[in-house]
């Protein structure tokens, strides 16, 4: 995967929404029930998720997803659009998911503590 000439040099903070790619097998290592024409291309892994570290596109960099699994990969987008060509991830939404489960977890505390509703 090519990194765009321009964004080659683009310094990337740690917390910012991006994408990293990593080969996960390449051809020679597939599982030999894979289809020939499959077996000559590498199994490819895009990601998305929160850079934990400042960082250059391009670097080998980890990653934390929203699911707040760990993964390895060489940063290639910063804010990445989705496929479907909606629009580009609005940064101020993003972190609402966690923010609500951190709300539903702090609620199901007190429940559990208290035997009730909070």
């Amino acid at each position: 995967m090519n990194v765009p000439e321009s964004e080659n040099s683009k310094r990337v903070r740690s917390g910012e929404y991006v994408q990293v790619h990593s080969i996960i097998l390449k051809p020679g290592e597939r599982a030999p029930q894979v289809p020939e024409d499959t077996q000559k291309v590498p199994l490819e892994l895009r990601i998305k998720g929160y850079l934990d570290h400042d960082a250059l596109v391009g670097d080998e960099v980890t990653i934390t997803t929203v699911l707040g699994r760990k993964v390895r990969g060489r940063l290639v987008a910063v804010n990445p659009p989705y496929p479907h060509s909606f629009a580009r991830p609005v940064p101020e939404l993003l972190h609402i998911g966690e923010e609500l489960w951190g709300l539903l977890g702090a609620r199901e505390a007190g429940r559990n503590k208290e035997g009730g509703e909070p």
